[in-house]
């Protein structure tokens, strides 16, 4: 029976170790992502004083003034980096839906600990996947935070790739050097409690699938604006469950396994103008995007004798950059706030 709505999956199991562990919790996993593209998950081990600190020095970021924020704007429209303003960006435009740009703002970070002097990371192959994280001046204690949320939810990533590879009949460590030089992003969203309505069609955040292999997001409690649509084609509630993150795969894992998983359409909707849900949220969020030259093909497990695979090879970098440009560039324009 297909599933219609998101579900809670429990990590524990996996990270006991046992055989029998790590495949029921696969199982669990291979049915979400196979379903809805979307699920829940607790027993991850990330301490929750490292999100609780992160939530806090990010809500001081964003109650600086508007141009003590620019002082960080993202310096180019291909680098994933830096600070950008309410109306910044239309997610709908990375699937060529032009709509009014998104109602938030936001900070991002690429990888961190990068090695010095490695070509992997300078060369001109590297493009900007490796540019120079732009961090802002205060509150001086950010920097420290953010680097250690990154460190920390990519292994959980790392994690879950295992678990996706024996969920797709793959060995376990299958996806690992695909992923171990990851061009991964962190970004911290804020969506401002708004003051005036907003523009026909506009939203928090557009409908829209995520580009890479997976999303990893942290939710306030209360925060009932993200909603994924079903394969019923109906819009539904993802649950923000204390001490679990959300987790969704992107375009890349379904180009991986030929259609056999799915990227889901899902978007942030607005609060009713009067409504008790209209405040600031802040979500903490973890676009999980393989090396970049790493080449996503169909999966030796997802294509049956006979059959061709439904994408062109394509490269991890080329597709994030293609995607990243389209929603910074063209779905800039008018705001409400």
């Amino acid at each position: 029976m297909t599933l219609l709505e998101v579900p809670v999956i429990d990590l524990s199991p996996y990270k006991a170790g046992t055989p029998e562990g790590k495949r029921a919790v696969a199982e669990k996993i291979g049915q979400a992502c196979r379903d809805i593209g979307f699920l829940v998950v607790s027993g991850h081990g990330i301490p929750e004083d490292l999100i609780r600190k992160t939530y806090d020095v990010s809500a001081a970021f964003f109650a600086l003034p508007h141009g003590e924020k620019m002082k960080c704007e993202r310096p180019a429209p291909d680098q994933v980096r830096g600070y950008s303003a309410v109306g910044g960006e239309g997610l709908s435009y990375s699937l060529d839906e032009p709509t009014p740009p998104d109602i938030k703002e936001s900070l991002s970070i690429g990888p961190v600990d990068v090695p010095a002097g490695d070509p992997y990371y300078t060369s001109a192959a590297a493009g900007p996947h490796f540019a120079p994280n732009v961090w802002p001046a205060v509150p001086a204690e950010l920097k420290d935070l953010w680097e250690d949320y990154f460190t920390s939810v990519d292994a959980l990533a790392t994690d879950l790739m295992r678990l996706f590879a024996l969920a797709l009949d793959l060995d376990e460590h299958y996806f690992d050097g695909t992923i171990d030089r990851n061009i991964s992003m962190m970004r911290v969203l804020r969506y401002p409690r708004q003051t005036a309505e907003p523009l026909p069609g506009q939203l928090r955040a557009g409908a829209h699938s995520d580009y890479g292999s997976m999303t990893i997001l942290r939710k306030e409690v209360g925060d009932r604006s993200l909603e994924v649509k079903n394969k019923a084609g109906e819009w539904v509630g993802v649950p923000v469950v204390e001490g679990t993150f959300i987790v969704n795969i992107g375009d890349l894992m379904q180009q991986w396994t030929n259609d056999t998983w799915t990227s889901t359409l899902h978007r942030v909707v607005n609060p009713g103008m009067s409504s008790e849900e209209n405040i600031d949220r802040l979500s903490i969020v973890f676009f999980h995007q393989p090396n970049y030259d790493a080449v996503i093909e169909c999966l030796p497990s997802c294509l049956a004798p006979g059959e061709s695979p439904i994408y062109a090879p394509i490269s991890s970098g080329d597709h994030l950059k293609s995607k990243f440009v389209k929603q910074t560039t063209f779905g800039k324009g008018e705001k409400a706030a």
